[in-house]
């Protein structure tokens, strides 16, 4: 008998192959998730959830599961409404299908409601949800549409670590329509994503989305102002700059740029002067991005033709140190020398600044 032959009369000996035995159970599944019994359905949820865990097929061949688990979210208790959204949850992670599949079958009414629960883990559950529906560019604008957006700005605020997260990447992911960012910002959100990143590690994800809502918000000169008027709000955007991942501090060197180009009166330069900016600029000019290579150069620019910039040191020196810095980089193209005398700057702007840091850390 062939080899071939040998593996499949072993299949057949022990009761079938592995496709036919997962077929089986998904016809098994799909009849329990629909039956009228409670305890049944959050059976079969639990069961979609762990298939479709990883498996992208089994979340393609469960599709139709959606309607079913959409309607034990809307009917069930808390338990119920855990498994049908941890479901849902397995069911949409990269399947744009199923993404928009789920909220055609209704799900969003579902998941505001739970939003609003003092049950932490249904929160966080449907925080999750929120975030991974909005992925989808058709999903964008029915999420827009619906109370999301004030929900999540609430959750930034008062959630749970997790759905702190959660909630920024989602209002992030929403902001991609220019005309939420009008609807995020009466809802004052600056202040719970500065406390965010100040409690992020600064080169994390979440970190990232929010210097991302960061720039985009203070576009506007209310986030401008809320920015400045949060506690520790610039510095800690200045932080981003200096600790941040390569995308990061460049919205964080975005952020400074914007708002200081918008400055008639020098009132914001002299604050980002004052909370110690020129390290991270400095080292930015040589190991950002493209994009935040220039943008570092420019706000260095800015600073240093600043007027009120009032120094504990002369002005002079900050002033030629600079011009000299960015002079040298455009010529020389980041070389060695370049970096070397970069090197020496930082280390001698660290020390210029170390006086004002030391007077911040006592306040």
């Amino acid at each position: 008998m062939a080899s071939s032959d040998i593996g499949l009369a072993g299949e057949l000996v022990g009761g079938g192959t592995e496709g036919e035995k997962t077929a089986a159970e998904m016809s098994a599944i799909m009849e329990r998730i629909r039956l009228e019994d409670e305890e049944s359905r959050v059976q079969a949820a639990g069961e979609i959830r762990r298939l479709t865990k990883t498996s992208s097929k089994h979340r393609r061949q469960l599709s139709d599961a959606i309607e079913p688990l959409v309607s034990l979210l809307r009917s069930g208790g808390p338990e119920s409404g855990e498994a049908a959204i941890l479901a849902l949850l397995n069911l949409a992670v990269g399947d744009e299908r199923n993404k928009i599949k789920i909220v055609e079958a209704g799900a969003l009414q579902s998941l505001l409601h739970l939003l609003q629960s003092t049950n932490s883990s249904l929160q966080e559950y449907a925080t999750a949800a929120v975030l991974t529906l909005s992925a989808s560019p058709i999903n964008k604008p029915r999420i827009s549409a619906s109370d999301a957006i004030p929900l999540l700005v609430k959750i930034l605020g008062d959630g749970n670590p997790q759905a702190k997260n959660d909630a920024v990447r989602a209002l992030y992911n929403l902001s991609a329509i220019a005309e939420n960012l009008k609807v995020i910002l009466p809802l004052q959100p600056v202040p719970s994503l500065i406390n965010l990143l100040k409690t992020s590690k600064k080169s994390s994800r979440t970190a990232e989305k929010c210097s991302a809502l960061l720039e985009s918000l203070v576009n506007f000169e209310e986030g401008r102002t809320a920015l400045t008027d949060a506690e520790g709000g610039v510095l800690t955007v200045i932080q981003v700059l200096e600790e941040g991942s390569l995308r990061s501090r460049e919205h964080a060197v975005g952020t400074l740029l914007t708002m200081c180009e918008s400055d008639q009166y020098c009132r914001y330069r002299e604050l980002v002067l004052n909370e110690g900016v020129i390290p991270g600029l400095l080292q930015l000019t040589v190991q950002g991005t493209p994009k935040s290579q220039v943008k570092a150069r420019m706000l260095l620019q800015l600073l240093r033709s600043s007027r009120h910039h009032k120094s504990e040191l002369p002005a002079d020196t900050i002033d030629s140190s600079v011009c000299s810095i960015v002079s040298k980089i455009d010529s020389a193209d980041q070389t060695r020398k370049a970096k070397k005398m970069l090197a020496e700057m930082v280390q001698i702007s660290m020390e210029m600044s170390l006086r004002h840091l030391q007077q911040r850390a006592s306040i």
